[in-house]
């Protein structure tokens, strides 16, 4: 077992570990009313297994995608809480992926000014990345993350034998956030993603990048300054997300958003890496759509907008572009 402490909110524990799922009621508080979050693809035995260790389990099942996290979705499940006359000492755990967490993580932070959340992320993008950090959000209006606050787990548990049953799409989207803190923060972890580390030892994987997102977020809760190079790839991704109309995946089009702001010399190594994973590196959205999403983008000031580049891998930069120059380089993508 391999245990993360994160010094954000009031501390919790990342658990790393293969068969931890079997070990919920051990890790978790769950001797009381338990809220279970999760969506039509996790497959039940992992609901039964966090449920099974709850005093009095309640399971919400939403429809996957991100359909699901919206404000009337959210609001069923405070009707849930409500009727089943959960109080402030009750909590919520979400199974599932990044969608099921930010959308647990929020009902559990607003439900009667905020109750205890765990989760148990079952897709690698959510163990990898946003199962960690607090960002809990709803969408609204077609603007992604529009409403949310930020508010820590009591704690998390990982288990890696999940990802067996993780459709190989779901795989690569995962990875895409592996890369994006590589790229930034750990030059090593890039070497050995490159010769396929994640193939055969997919847990040491984790625990490297949830330690470089842990470290981020302990220097940075509230995303005032330097949590901003998580948003790595996500300026552009989330407008291509939303051009998308679906058709691409969360991590997809994080991928596709870190290539034009990678120096040319690391761009010939992160290629190839994509390509490998199963990634897109060509896009063929509508440029202007683009451009128009990531005016709502939260890091957009007018005209302008904040992006994070890579000049050499490990290292990253911020820098200031107009809307007119972040098309200009969305449309190196377009095939």
């Amino acid at each position: 077992m391999s245990v993360l402490h994160v010094r954000a909110g009031e501390g919790y524990d990342v658990t790393v570990e293969r068969g931890a799922l079997q070990k919920a009621g051990q890790l978790f508080g769950l001797g009381r009313r338990v809220l279970i979050v999760t969506d039509t693809g996790v497959p039940a035995a992992y609901v039964n297994a966090v449920a099974a260790a709850a005093k009095q389990a309640h399971t919400v099942v939403v429809e996957a995608g991100e359909g699901s996290k919206t404000l009337p979705v959210y609001g069923r499940l405070l009707s849930t809480m409500l009727q089943e006359n959960f109080d402030r000492h009750d909590c919520v755990v979400a199974v599932g992926g990044g969608m099921v967490g930010d959308l647990a993580g929020f009902a559990a932070a607003t439900y009667m000014r905020g109750i205890d959340f765990y989760n148990v992320p079952t897709t690698l993008l959510a163990q990898a990345d946003a199962a960690v950090g607090g960002k809990t959000a709803v969408n609204a209006d077609g603007v992604k993350n529009a409403v949310g606050v930020f508010r820590q787990p009591r704690g998390v548990l990982i288990d890696p034998d999940v990802l067996q049953t993780l459709p190989p799409r779901l795989f690569a989207e995962g990875m895409a956030e592996i890369v994006k803190m590589a790229l930034t923060s750990d030059a090593a972890l890039f070497d050995d993603l490159s010769a396929g580390l994640y193939r055969t030892d997919i847990e040491t994987v984790l625990l490297r990048a949830l330690t470089i997102k842990r470290d981020v977020v302990e220097r940075d809760e509230f995303e005032k300054g330097q949590r901003r190079v998580l948003n790595f790839g996500h300026t552009l991704g989330h407008g291509i997300e939303a051009a998308a109309g679906g058709d691409l995946l969360h991590g997809e089009c994080v991928a596709l958003g870190m290539i034009p702001f990678c120096a040319p010399a690391v761009r010939q190594k992160l290629l190839p890496l994509l390509k490998t994973l199963g990634l897109p590196t060509t896009c063929a959205c509508d440029p202007a759509a683009v451009t128009a999403a990531v005016r709502h983008d939260k890091k957009a000031d007018g005209e302008t907008i904040t992006v994070v580049t890579v000049p050499a891998i490990g290292t990253y930069e911020e820098k200031t572009m107009t809307l007119p120059q972040l098309r200009e380089a969305f449309c190196t993508l377009v095939r």
